[in-house]
């Protein structure tokens, strides 16, 4: 069996890290969300320009941490508590 990276919810639907390598990728996805917004002057943004600077580079990053998580971790499947 394969090592886990993140481990299913027990609530909801989603995944968390559950070994140091799915916190690295979570802390890289995170931090590279906190640079984005920190050093965006959205003020300075067109509607254009804020959707191709900042919502394009946001939804294709949580893309590819959504597919990290498919191949390093649990099915996942909506749940009420269950084990």
């Amino acid at each position: 069996m394969k090592k886990l990276w993140f481990k299913a919810k027990n609530y909801g639907y989603g995944w968390y890290p559950c070994s140091w390598e799915g916190g690295i990728v979570t802390l890289i996805y995170v931090l590279f969300l906190i640079g984005l917004f920190g050093f965006s002057d959205l003020d300075s943004y067109s509607g254009r320009d804020a959707i191709l600077k900042i919502f394009v580079p946001v939804i294709i990053v949580t893309s590819v941490l959504v597919v990290i998580c498919f191949k390093t971790g649990e099915r996942p499947r909506w749940r009420w508590g269950d084990a």
